[in-house]
């Protein structure tokens, strides 16, 4: 049913016209037809009656005038018309008619001799024709049936609804036959721009053949160049794609072996520094070791760089891999605090820890990373105040929360900082790091999957939250219960 409807809302105009002429024509054959049946029945009833009126009227010269109305009577009832004998001035002399019409009428009907007109029988033929001396004062009118319907009708309505049959059966034919051609053709085309519109299809492949000029065809041909200029695009994009691919390949690859020949003489430099800050060598002056001071600062900053770059090289070539382990994650808490305290010694800036120990699925090593970050730059970018870092544990996840008092992070910036080589605020808070502590932080968390959030506010500072799982995907709850001891809910870390 679905489909009989398809089909009918595809039907072509042609065969419609052809519909609409064939009836048309039809039309006008019965009309025209009709027209000449009574034509010619009119034609034929005038005949009849012409003959009839003179065959009687020589007849009745020959009758007696007794006999007269038995013959008009008889001639009447076998020609099944309708006839009358009158005088010159209308009267009826014999009537042998159902009902004669009046005086006024016969005259009129004798001054015309022929012609047309309605009696008890309906619509009439009549014929006038005078009878010959000595009786020349009289004539004979016969009025034969003229019907409206000729007694060929019926047959050429037959004929007429026969042909009219044929017609519009062709035409219906050769409409559904085009209407499924192009029901046909659309749904070819519905069907590969379906295929195309999956996620996991190519915008390429074969062309649809176009099997007509109509417009279904040029619908077809336009999409067959469309599908080519994606085709032509895809090619484009996947070969500007594999170029991009190998140089960000050949970037990483360049970065990881610069930062590894770097790491060799900086370690050296590191080493010699701590040497001459040991005093192993001799005692130092002051400014002798102020300037050492400055040198092993300087290179525990490149190191952190080159770590950074290493650390980014390895996650996006996928060499990075998680070691993923039951893991303490406040105990790796308080040993970030511990060593920020250090940083934080020649600041007005408390660093504090709180909460209570949490376990989490995570690599121990990853997780230092990315709390050492977040703190790390709370530490950086807070000159007094407060950072305080808080754990707690939930059903599922863990939640550490670095909180500090520092500047904080303008709104159109705090997505921003968490892109590779971008930082907020002056140019010289800009100074101070690369750019990547943060971005590398987000795909760390992610590869943990988890979740990292940042809630700022200018001159109240910033508030970093980080959820990790405490489960492996495919084990339920574990239960830690050993761990969550009260403890209080603020900690000191010893330095």
């Amino acid at each position: 049913m679905t489909e009989r409807r398809n089909l009918l809302l595809f039907l072509p105009l042609t065969p419609a016209v052809v519909v609409l002429v064939g009836m048309a024509a039809v039309l006008a054959v019965g009309l025209v037809a009709t027209a000449q049946l009574r034509s010619e029945s009119d034609a034929a009833a005038s005949l009849r009656s012409e003959v009839l009126s003179r065959a009687l009227a020589a007849r009745l010269r020959a009758t007696a005038l007794s006999d007269r109305l038995e013959v008009v009577e008889r001639a009447a009832s076998r020609s099944g018309a309708e006839i009358l004998l009158v005088g010159f001035e209308g009267d009826v002399v014999v009537d042998g008619s159902l009902s004669a019409p009046p005086r006024e009428a016969i005259v009129s009907l004798l001054l015309q001799g022929e012609g047309q007109t309605t009696t008890q029988l309906g619509r009439t033929r009549y014929h006038v024709a005078p009878l010959e001396p000595p009786m020349q004062h009289l004539s004979v009118i016969a009025f034969v049936p003229a019907p409206n319907a000729p007694h060929a009708m019926p047959g050429l309505v037959r004929a007429v609804a026969v042909f009219a049959f044929l017609l519009i059966g062709a035409a219906t034919a050769v409409a559904l036959a085009l209407a499924r051609d192009v029901h046909s053709d659309i749904a070819t085309l519905q069907r590969r721009i379906t295929e195309l519109a999956r996620a996991e299809a190519a915008p390429a492949g074969k062309p649809i053949p176009v099997r007509g000029i109509d417009e279904v065809g040029v619908l077809t041909s336009a999409f067959n160049v469309l599908v080519e200029r994606f085709a032509r695009a895809e090619r484009q994009y996947r070969s500007d794609l594999g170029r991009a691919l190998t140089y960000d390949r050949d970037r990483s690859a360049f970065l990881a072996a610069l930062s590894h020949e770097l790491r060799t003489p900086l370690n050296s430099i590191l080493g010699f520094a701590d040497v001459l800050l040991s005093e192993a060598e001799g005692p130092l002056g002051t400014e002798g070791r102020e300037n050492v001071e400055v040198i092993h600062s300087s290179g525990q900053h490149l190191r952190s760089l080159i770590d950074d770059i290493l650390a980014l090289s390895a996650i996006e070539s996928g060499q990075l891999r998680l070691d993923r382990q039951e893991t303490n994650i406040f105990a790796i808490a308080a040993d970030v605090v511990r060593e920020a305290k250090i940083t934080a010694k020649n600041k007005p800036l408390a660093v504090q820890l709180a909460g209570q120990p949490t376990m989490v699925w995570a690599d121990p090593l990853r997780v230092r990373q990315i709390l050492g970050n977040i703190v790390g730059n709370a530490v950086k970018f807070t000159h007094q105040g407060s950072v305080l870092v808080f754990v707690e544990g939930g059903p599922e996840v863990a939640t550490v929360t670095v909180t500090d008092t520092g500047p904080g992070i303008p709104a159109d910036q705090r997505a921003m900082i968490f892109e590779e080589y971008r930082q907020a605020g002056d140019v010289a808070s800009r100074r101070k790091g690369s750019g990547l502590g943060l971005a590398i932080t987000r795909r760390l968390v992610s590869m943990h999957g988890g979740n990292i959030d940042l809630e700022s506010e200018i001159e109240v500072g910033s508030r970093f939250t980080i959820q990790l799982p405490r489960h492996p995907p495919e084990e339920g709850r574990a239960s830690d219960a050993n761990l969550m001891s009260e403890t209080p809910s603020v900690v000191e870390v010893e330095e």
